[in-house]
C-alpha cells in the first residue's frame, strides 16, 4: 500500500525536479496530483513513464491525500497550505514561510531527521534555503566530532536558484554579449549576470547582510545547533545549474584534515573527491543530475588553532530543494504513516 501524493507547483523548475525524483527513488506512490496555477492549468509533466496534466491548485479538495510537496513561493503557500494541512494532508514546503516558525520542523534528513516528528502541531514541515541545505549535511558529521563554534562560508549560486527567468536571462545576456546587436537589460537582476558576479541575493536587511545571508544564519542554527556562529556572504554566479560553497570552520577540539576526509567519507549523503592536483576536486557542472553533496579541498586553516577548510557543491534544484523534499517524505513515511 503506497502513499496519495500531491506535487503543488508541478510546473516549475523544482516541481518537475519533485516529480523526476519521487520516479527515480521509487517513492510508494498509489496515487498522484499535479497542480498548478491557472494560467498553467493542464500543462502536461512527466513521471516516470507516465504523462500527467495539472489541476487547478486554487480549486483542489487535499481532503484524503497523504502528503503535499510544495514548490508555488510563499505567498501562495500562505493562502493553500494552512488549507491542505486542515484537510488532513501534511505539508513539504520548499518556500521561506515556514522556516523559521517554532512549530514548524526545519528538517534536513541527514542531519535532524528525527524532527519530521514535531510535524503535527501545524502538519506541516519545512525544507531549507538550497545553500543552507547542502552546508549542513557537510557541518553535522564534524560538529558531532568537533563541535563547531563558528562558520564562514561564501557562496557561489547559480541561477537556477533564481528559477526559470533567472536561467533565461543568463542565457539571452550571454548570447548578446556575443551578438551586440540585441541588448539585455538587467531583469532579473539589478545588474548584468552574464560574464558576472553579483554578491547579492534577496533583499537587503537593515544591518547590510542580504536576506540569504541571513536564512543561513538563522536556518543552520534552527537545523544544526543554535551554539553556532556564521557568517555568510552570498554570491549569484553566471552558472546555470549548482551551487558552490566556500567553507571555513573553527571548531572547540582539534580535526585534523585526513580525519575530518574520512569522518566526511563515511557520513551519509557525501561524496568526498579530493585529490591535490588539477582537477581533482568537482565543480558545479559536474554535479547536475547527482544526489550527492559533493566535498573537495579539504585542508587545515593554520591562521587559527583549530580551522579547516573545504569546497561544498551540490545541485541546487536536487538537494537543495527537490531531492530534500523527497527525502523527508521518505522520513515521513517511515517514522509516522507507515504505509508505504
Amino acid at each position: 500500500m503506497g502513499y496519495k501524493v500531491v506535487v503543488a507547483g508541478a510546473t516549475g523548475n523544482v516541481g518537475r525536479e519533485m516529480l523526476n525524483i519521487l520516479a527515480e527513488r521509487e517513492f510508494p506512490v498509489d496515487e498522484i496530483a499535479v497542480l498548478a496555477s491557472r494560467r498553467s492549468l493542464g500543462t502536461e509533466v512527466s513521471f516516470g513513464d507516465k504523462t500527467l496534466k495539472t489541476q487547478d491548485l486554487a480549486t483542489f479538495d487535499f481532503t484524503g491525500w497523504d502528503m503535499a510537496l510544495f514548490a508555488i513561493g510563499s505567498d501562495a503557500t500562505k493562502e493553500y497550505a494552512p488549507k491542505a494541512a486542515a484537510a488532513g494532508c501534511v505539508v513539504i514546503d520548499n518556500s521561506s514561510l515556514y522556516r523559521y516558525d517554532p512549530d514548524v520542523p526545519l528538517v534536513v534528513p541527514e542531519v535532524n531527521a528525527d524532527a519530521v516528528l514535531g510535524y503535527s502541531k501545524k502538519n506541516i514541515i519545512a525544507n531549507p534555503n538550497c545553500s543552507t541545505a547542502q552546508m549542513v549535511v557537510a557541518l553535522k558529521p564534524l560538529h558531532d566530532r568537533a563541535k563547531i563554534k563558528r562558520v564562514v562560508v561564501s557562496t557561489y549560486q547559480s541561477v537556477s536558484g533564481s528559477g526559470k527567468e533567472g536561467m533565461d536571462e543568463l542565457w539571452d545576456q550571454t548570447k548578446s554579449v556575443y551578438n551586440p546587436v540585441t541588448e539585455v537589460p538587467p531583469k532579473k537582476y539589478p545588474k548584468q549576470i552574464a560574464f558576472n558576479v553579483i554578491p547579492h541575493i534577496d533583499v537587503f536587511m537593515e544591518d547590510g547582510s542580504t536576506k540569504d545571508e541571513w536564512k543561513m544564519v538563522a536556518e543552520t542554527k534552527k537545523i544544526v545547533d543554535p551554539s553556532i556562529k556564521v557568517t555568510a556572504t552570498c554570491v549569484r554566479v553566471p552558472v546555470f545549474v549548482g551551487h558552490a560553497e566556500a567553507i571555513n570552520i573553527e571548531t572547540e577540539d582539534f580535526l585534523d584534515e585526513d580525519e575530518a576526509r574520512d569522518i566526511l567519507r563515511e557520513a551519509p549523503g557525501i561524496m568526498v573527491v579530493d585529490k591535490r592536483e588539477d582537477g581533482g576536486y568537482v565543480t558545479p557542472v559536474e554535479c547536475v543530475g547527482d544526489f550527492a553533496t559533493f566535498i573537495s579541498r579539504i585542508r587545515q586553516d593554520s591562521t587559527i588553532e583549530n580551522g579547516l577548510n573545504f569546497w561544498c557543491v551540490s545541485d541546487n534544484l536536487r538537494k537543495g530543494a527537490a531531492l530534500n523534499a523527497v527525502q523527508i517524505a521518505e522520513v515521513l513515511g517511515q517514522k509516522v504513516l507507515k504505509k508505504g
